[in-house]
């Protein structure tokens, strides 16, 4: 077994879903999920299937953003996985109907920060033992950190 670690490309202003599916519906599933809980943002959904044709499904509104999810995951290499590359929403807008569509198993990370994907090879094939999402702890929030982080949740509009 190899273990490989794959930067993932999120573009400015961008949100990442990645997560863990396993059937052949999953990308035109998760496509209304976004459609019709977040009506104004734009996205790329990608999907690898690991059976039959093995061929990246993809679904979105944003040509770009789609082949951005399908270069992630062409460097990943990894059967039944998605991306969600999100714009003008932010991941907290759909999660949980992510999480609820029957065909996710699990989700990895929900982010815009650096994101890295580590990877283990074996003679079968890919697979994700997990993600590195942004950076290591640099202390403990004091009292000026917390009330830059109240401000910041107003400031988008997430608490009053």
């Amino acid at each position: 077994m190899e273990l490989k670690v794959i930067k993932i490309e999120i573009p400015e202003g961008c949100n990442i879903i990645f997560g863990q599916t396993h059937f052949i519906k999953t990308a035109e599933d998760l496509y209304e999920i976004i459609v019709t809980t977040v009506p104004q943002a734009k996205f790329g959904i990608a999907f690898t299937e690991s059976s039959g044709p093995c061929l990246i499904r993809t679904e979105g509104n944003d040509g770009e953003l789609i082949n951005i999810c399908v270069k992630n995951l062409q460097n990943i290499g990894a059967g039944h996985v998605f991306c969600i590359l999100l714009k003008n929403a932010f991941p907290i807008n759909i999660l949980n109907q992510i999480k609820n569509c029957p065909e996710v198993c699990r989700i990895f990370c929900a982010t815009a920060n650096p994101l890295e994907v580590v990877v283990a090879e074996t003679s079968q094939g890919r697979g994700i033992l997990g993600v590195i999402d942004g950076f290591s702890p640099k202390g403990v929030e004091r009292a000026e950190d917390k009330a830059d982080r109240k401000e910041f949740l107003r400031k988008i509009g997430y608490k009053l």
